[in-house]
């Protein structure tokens, strides 16, 4: 077995080290060259920890001329003149969390510094924008050809404020006078690429600079960033066959358990499925499956928006949009589904050509676990440690046990307990129905147990309230309050909501339930088969 294989590249975004150092890399070199030969000016947006930096910084090699880092790469065959040109790369990823305009200013100066110093700086240049001209054409002048500027996380100083009007107003002009050099500066630039997760459309970047390329949904370059189906079965076929001894299962099952963890994300309409590299990367490395891109970091700023927007978190499967949906202006949203989607949390899984619209959902169980405990607190008013402590495991055992009637007992018994946990009381006082309340933190408690839940399932007699599929069953969920658990485990039998799995191999439960707003818990249940 090749040692290199246990080489990962965990915490290491720059190509140049990956290569020196012999970490793993998956060949996305062909790409790059194309991407580079494309357009001028190109914007990419991505989630986050889904491989923007080490792209930016394998362009950043790129240009540099460094041939002997791609040796043996896919772009030897492309690339036969390795010209070289000065590189100007920032990671505004450091910029991020600033409290002032000034804060703000005073960090781009800290990230120009460098550049200062190779290429001087002239008295006149009184901000960031002016001082980043001066470099670009300095630049120019000292090695007799254009420059190359390669931003990292563009959005990343104003993705913190995106809810704070005033303050997000003050900041993008900062911004804004920061990227006007890269319109003025056209003809001495050879090449500009920008990555981020937003589009700020009023940023000049997107309105003076209007010949720049947005790329992120061609399907040309839509696995520019993660690692698909073929590259994870050839270039890490051994780290999986590892991974699955630790398990203590065959390649092919443990293939499947990195499918369903961590697959699923498409760029396009017409393009294949990728696997999140981080999360990939992290499982092979420490030989465990866990949810290591929610792990790595809470998207308040998401959060934030989704609060915002009244988003409704129990409708987050067959999303209808339109194309022009994906990239609304970041400043004028009127819902979070865009930046749902930038983010990463919802990815295409379909393609009507006929109307041109789009089908998202959450692309895989990392992501729909993850999401499930980050807005328990946010939707129900419950910290996501006490569910798991006080019920969440024993709710699983229950359910894979084929047991509904002991998971609804363990979910009663600690709902029991939440008069004292005055955040729960206070969301159910302001939601705008009970039963959508109970509905959305049944449905976020279940969606935590990894458990697939889908809410308002429409059918040719109505809506079914919610749907839960099991290893051992499906059960079909019909809640009141203020009713009696007869009468919902009525209405599925009157209306006939399981007969859309009659073909299905596993037994269909329906249950009734009944919630009491009084104790704050369930009343009562009922079963049928």
């Amino acid at each position: 077995m090749n040692t290199h294989l246990n080489k990962y590249p965990i915490g290491i975004q720059t190509f140049s080290e990956i290569r020196k150092g012999n970490y793993i890399y998956v060949d996305k070199t062909d790409l790059v060259w194309q991407l580079t030969n494309y357009a001028k000016f190109i914007f990419l947006s991505r989630p986050r920890r889904f491989g923007k930096s080490l792209l930016s910084t394998t362009l950043v090699s790129y240009f540099k001329g460094e041939k002997e880092l791609f040796e043996g790469l896919k772009i030897m065959g492309y690339e036969k003149e390795w010209k070289q040109y000065p590189v100007i790369h920032f990671d505004l990823s450091m910029a991020k969390n600033q409290e002032s305009p000034e804060a703000l200013r005073d960090t781009l100066f800290m990230l120009l510094s460098p550049y200062v110093e190779e290429y001087g700086r002239e008295e006149v240049e009184k901000t960031p924008g002016g001082v980043l001209a001066g470099i670009i054409r300095r630049a120019s002048r000292k090695y007799g050809t254009q420059a190359v500027v390669i931003i990292d996380e563009y959005d990343a100083p104003l993705l913190e404020v995106m809810h704070e009007q005033e303050n997000l107003g003050a900041m993008r002009k900062v911004m804004q006078e920061f990227y006007q050099p890269l319109k003025a500066c056209e003809a001495m630039i050879r090449f500009c690429f920008l990555t981020g997760i937003t589009k700020f459309s009023q940023l000049s970047i997107f309105s003076t600079l209007n010949n720049i390329s947005n790329v992120s949904m061609m399907p040309q370059f839509a696995t520019i960033c993660g690692i698909t189906e073929q590259e994870l079965t050839t270039v890490l076929q051994e780290d999986i066959a590892m991974l699955a001894e630790e398990y203590e299962c065959s390649a092919e099952e443990m293939h499947q358990k990195l499918k369903l963890q961590y697959d699923g994300y498409h760029f396009s309409e017409d393009s294949e499925e990728v696997y999140n590299p981080y999360s990939l990367m992290n499982c092979f490395a420490q030989k465990r499956i866990k949810n290591f891109w929610f792990e790595s970091g809470t998207p308040t700023f998401l959060f934030n928006q989704m609060k915002r927007f009244g988003t409704d978190i129990t409708r987050m499967e067959e999303i209808e949009a339109s194309e022009s949906a994906f990239y609304a202006p970041t400043e004028t949203l009127t819902n979070a589904l865009p930046l749902l989607y930038q983010a990463g949390y919802l990815t295409i899984k379909g393609y009507n050509r006929k109307s041109e619209g789009y089908i998202l959902s959450i692309p895989n169980q990392e992501v729909r676990v993850g999401f499930a405990n980050g807005l328990l607190p946010v939707y129900s008013g419950l910290r996501n440690d006490q569910v798991q402590l006080g019920c969440a495991y024993k709710m699983w055992d229950a359910l894979e046990g084929g047991d509904i009637d002991q998971a609804l007992r363990e979910l009663k018994a600690f709902l029991s307990g939440v008069p004292y946990i005055e955040g729960f009381k206070k969301k159910l006082q302001d939601a705008a129905t009970k039963e959508g309340f109970y509905e959305y933190t049944f449905y976020l408690i279940l969606s935590m147990l990894n458990v697939y839940v889908r809410t308002q399932v429409k059918c040719s007699t109505g809506r079914v309230d919610m749907i839960v599929y099991c290893t051992q069953a499906i059960y079909v969920f019909e809640f009141k309050v203020k009713g009696s658990a007869a009468q919902a485990l009525a209405q599925i039998e009157q209306k006939d909501y399981a007969a859309q799995f009659a073909t299905d191999s596993r037994p269909t439960v329906k249950v009734g339930v009944n919630f009491d707003i009084q104790t704050w818990t369930i009343e009562d249940w009922q079963l049928a088969q």
